[in-house]
């Protein structure tokens, strides 16, 4: 399914929620070296300004323009500071797309990665015409698997997937 990301940003109670660009190089580095995300996803090598705009270039922007959608950045509505992602990924070995999410862990345990989620998860719906998602996680990841379980997921079993490395427990939708 490819569909238009048309919206450029959203907003909650205490977030905005916008694509990605180039320009966020520095704030990808951040996200991408999180203790939190290297446990809990994976080392993806990004290390420079080079690096990040490259990931950014090969799996953001192209991840919006093959399939209408990808990950977004989550920043504090009060003074724009990067906090996170969020976003829906197209991953080979899923039937549909995959609701992923990172923050920073010193943004953890605030809510708002539910919040981020649920606001995403309402645009999909109503502006993208989404399908029930899946989201996997790292087998001992329990902090996703509970937002996942807030979120309305339930796990459905584990999962190994050709480019993933590794087992991940299976979350659908609803």
């Amino acid at each position: 399914m490819v569909v238009q990301c048309e919206v450029a940003m959203l907003e909650t109670e205490r977030l905005t929620i916008r694509r990605i660009t180039i320009d966020d190089a520095s704030f990808m580095i951040a996200t991408l070296n999180d203790p939190g995300f290297l446990a809990n996803i994976g080392d993806r090598g990004v290390r420079t300004v080079e690096d990040a705009e490259t990931y950014i270039r090969d799996r953001i922007l192209a991840s919006y323009e093959a399939n209408g959608f990808g990950m977004f950045r989550v920043a504090l509505k009060e003074n724009d500071e990067g906090i996170g992602t969020v976003g829906f990924v197209k991953r080979d070995g899923l039937d549909g797309p995959d609701l992923g999410f990172a923050f920073l862990q010193a943004h953890t345990g605030k809510g708002y990665g539910h919040e981020a989620a649920r606001a995403l998860m309402d645009w999909g719906r109503e502006a993208l015409d989404m399908p029930p998602l899946l989201a996997i996680t790292a087998p001992d990841n329990h902090a996703s698997a509970a937002l996942l379980a807030k979120l309305g997921f339930r796990e459905e079993g584990r999962i190994t997937l050709p480019t993933h490395g590794g087992e991940s427990r299976l979350f659908v939708q609803g």
